[in-house]
C-alpha cells in the first residue's frame, strides 16, 4: 500500500519541524486543502517534541499560526492528562515486540527515570493518544529519526511501524520523503538501516 497524499504531508510536516525548515512547514500550511490541517496535523505537531524538542515545537505552532493556524482543538484533545504508564507500556511492547524488556533494562540502565518519561510520557503521553493511528505515528517517527542521523533509534521504529500495521512499502516511501531534506550519505546511510531491519 501507497502513501496518501495526506501521509505524504504530514510526514514532510514532521520532518520540517524536526529539522527547523520553516519554509517547509509555512508551504504545507499554505497548500493545505479543505478540511485541513485537521487533528492528525495537530497529533504530528504536537508528538514532534519528541525527536526535536519543544523549541522547534513552539517555533512551528508560530509559523502554522501566522499562516492559518492548526484548526480549533476539540475539547477531547485538550482534555489534562498526566503519564500513561499502562498505555505506554502496552505500546511500548506492541513497538518492539519481544525484544521491549532488554529495551527497557538497557534505558533503566542509562537512568531509570529515563526509561520512566520514554514509557509513561513519550509512550504514554504522547504516541498513544487517540487522534492519530500507531502506524502513521511511527511512519512520521522513521522519517524525522532518518533525517536526524538516529539510526538506532530509526532501526527500532522501522520495525515499530511495521509491528503497528504500517506495510513495508510505506516505510521505504516514509524514508524516501526525507531525500530533499538531508544529505546523500544520511540518507544511504538510513536506507541501509530501513532495508536491513525490513529483510
Amino acid at each position: 500500500m501507497a502513501l496518501t497524499d495526506k501521509d505524504t504531508r504530514l510526514i514532510r510536516l514532521a520532518i520540517g519541524i524536526c529539522l527547523g525548515k520553516w519554509d517547509t512547514v509555512r508551504e504545507l500550511r499554505n497548500a493545505a486543502p479543505a478540511g485541513e490541517p485537521d487533528r492528525e496535523w495537530r497529533e504530528i505537531v504536537l508528538q514532534c517534541h519528541l525527536f526535536a524538542g519543544f523549541p522547534r515545537v513552539v517555533e512551528a505552532c508560530e509559523v502554522l499560526s501566522v499562516n492559518g493556524g492548526l484548526g480549533e482543538p476539540s475539547e477531547e484533545e485538550t482534555i489534562p492528562q498526566g503519564d500513561r504508564f499502562d498505555a505506554g507500556r502496552e505500546l511500548f511492547d506492541r513497538i518492539y515486540g519481544g525484544k521491549a524488556e532488554a529495551v527497557r533494562a538497557v534505558l533503566q540502565g542509562y537512568h531509570p527515570t529515563l526509561e520512566r518519561w520514554i514509557e509513561g510520557h513519550a509512550y504514554g503521553r504522547v504516541l498513544a493518544r487517540p487522534g492519530l493511528a500507531a502506524d502513521r505515528r511511527e511512519l512520521a517517527a522513521v522519517a524525522c529519526l532518518a533525517a536526524l542521523d538516529q539510526d538506532r533509534q530509526l532501526a527500532s521504529h522501522v520495525r515499530g511501524a511495521v509491528h503497528c500495521g504500517a506495510t513495508k512499502d510505506e516505510v521505504v516511501a516514509a524514508l524516501a520523503l526525507t531525500i530533499d531534506f538531508v544529505s546523500e550519505e544520511t540518507h544511504r546511510r538510513a536506507t541501509r538501516v530501513v532495508e536491513r531491519f525490513l529483510g
